[in-house]
């Protein structure tokens, strides 16, 4: 299992929501937590998970 960096929920790595940022893909429950991330990523891999944006 793969931790969502936005909301910090276990993933399957068969999850459609993906994105490869500086060589590594992150996985995402959701595409509101992908775009999330792929919004601001480094604040994400800096602080950690959030929990689920608001959008």
């Amino acid at each position: 299992m793969m931790i969502d960096p936005v909301c910090g929920m276990e993933v399957n790595e068969d999850s459609q929501y993906k994105t490869m940022y500086k060589g590594k893909v992150y996985y995402f429950c959701s595409p509101h937590c992908m775009k999330a991330f792929q919004k601001d990523p480094e604040k994400y891999l800096r602080e950690g998970p959030k929990g689920m944006p608001n959008e």
